[in-house]
């Protein structure tokens, strides 16, 4: 059963991040954007079930949630809190998951997948890192030619800032490496 340790604010004032004692994941990001896809998740269920919850996204030791805008956030909170706590933690779960839910492209060349690789590695050391400490994430779903396709998730899926300053900043940064690279998110 996690604990909450933190509860913050993010950039995103419909979203707030829950900081945790115990990890959910060992690495494996969960994000649903609605109560369907997290049918078969039951810590995304649990959130979904609960009025105003638009959004769910964990990896580690954080949560996210995302609501509607009609919420009273502390009320919202305390809500929250009671599946999160009832979670099973990672220790419970076996470390094989993160093998199995391991997310790849497909049809890449050699080439275009040492070129992801750069992309990613540059990603994960400049963008990421960031997005996380606000509550969100991307990650990338396509590489074809010079256009480089993202997904954001958790607060940043819904964070006006993601979708236009961040992503100047990814498309710059990418640039340093790929000079004609495009960026968009889907």
């Amino acid at each position: 059963m996690p604990k909450i340790a933190d509860i913050e604010d993010t950039p995103n004032p419909n979203a707030v991040k829950f900081v945790l004692k115990e990890p959910l994941t060992w690495g494996v990001a969960r994000s649903y954007e609605n109560a369907e896809q997290a049918q078969d998740d039951p810590l995304a269920a649990a959130l979904f079930a609960i009025e105003h919850v638009t959004n769910v996204f964990y990896v580690d030791r954080w949560l996210t949630v995302t609501q509607d805008g009609e919420a009273d956030w502390p009320e919202l909170t305390r809500q929250i809190a009671v599946p999160i706590r009832a979670a099973p933690a990672a220790e419970a779960r076996s470390a094989n998951t993160v093998a199995a839910a391991a997310t790849t492209i497909a049809d890449l060349s050699t080439e275009d997948q040492q070129r992801l690789n750069a992309i990613s590695a540059l990603l994960d050391a400049q963008i990421r890192p960031y997005l996380q400490s606000d509550g969100g994430d991307l990650y990338v779903v396509g590489l074809a030619g010079n256009k480089l396709s993202v997904h954001y998730q958790g607060a940043c899926g819904t964070c006006p800032s993601s979708i236009s300053g961040t992503l100047i900043g990814i498309t710059n940064l990418v640039r340093t490496i790929e000079p004609d690279m495009e960026v968009e998110a889907v």
